[in-house]
């Protein structure tokens, strides 16, 4: 049985399953969604569509890695440590 799953809900997963350097926002699938024309022919999207979408992000030129790494916030940061004060 395939999943099928929006375009946020797959971001979403995909996010939270990928390293920094492989996460994606919205503008970035809406640009795969585009040039991946005949993968995506409705609106479904399905969680076999991560590996071509992997293979699509480490294709990407560096300027536009570079725009991808600033444009994601992480969920958690590294906070000084404390108990030792």
């Amino acid at each position: 049985m395939v999943d099928i799953i929006n375009k946020e809900q797959f971001l979403i997963e995909h996010n939270r399953l990928s390293p920094i350097s492989l996460q994606a926002t919205l503008s970035l699938l809406t640009q795969f969604q585009e040039e991946k024309r005949p993968l995506l022919k409705d609106a479904d999207w399905s969680y076999k569509l991560r590996i071509p979408l992997i293979a699509w992000l480490v294709s990407l030129p560096p300027q536009k890695k570079k725009h991808m790494k600033k444009s994601i916030k992480q969920a958690y940061k590294n906070y000084p440590e404390t108990h030792n004060l």
